[in-house]
């Protein structure tokens, strides 16, 4: 198992907290030190049945920065918003989990989380 986590994100720490209080083994990666690669975030996004709109953190300063208020929401220009959350990484939604089996989760809520454990 694998979470994407922002170590000052309090949903990120409620959830690795979950699961090591469940004696789940799992590998953190710090995606703002460690970006994804273009390729892992489409696979990641595609995993989890979502457009990248549906994870980007619109409210961050990165997305006007990234012109992601202007940029339309299709698929002609579903790489653009890849590509912006791979150069702007604070934009991505987290915790993101991905299980040994490939099911992906935006664990934001503990019902998500329970899905994982």
């Amino acid at each position: 198992m694998e979470i994407w986590v922002n170590p000052r994100c309090s949903k990120c720490r409620t959830a690795t907290a979950a699961l090591d209080e469940a004696g789940v083994e799992y590998v953190v990666r710090r995606y703002l030190d460690d970006p994804p690669t273009v390729d892992e975030l489409t696979a990641v996004i595609d995993r989890l049945g979502l457009e990248p709109w549906d994870v980007v953190r619109s409210g961050e300063a990165a997305a006007t920065e990234a012109g992601l208020d202007t940029l339309p929401k299709d698929a002609a220009h579903r790489g653009d918003w890849i590509a912006a959350m791979v150069a702007h990484p604070i934009l991505i939604q987290r915790p993101i989990i991905t299980t040994d089996d490939g099911t992906t989760v935006v664990a934001r809520d503990a019902e998500t989380l329970r899905q994982v454990l």
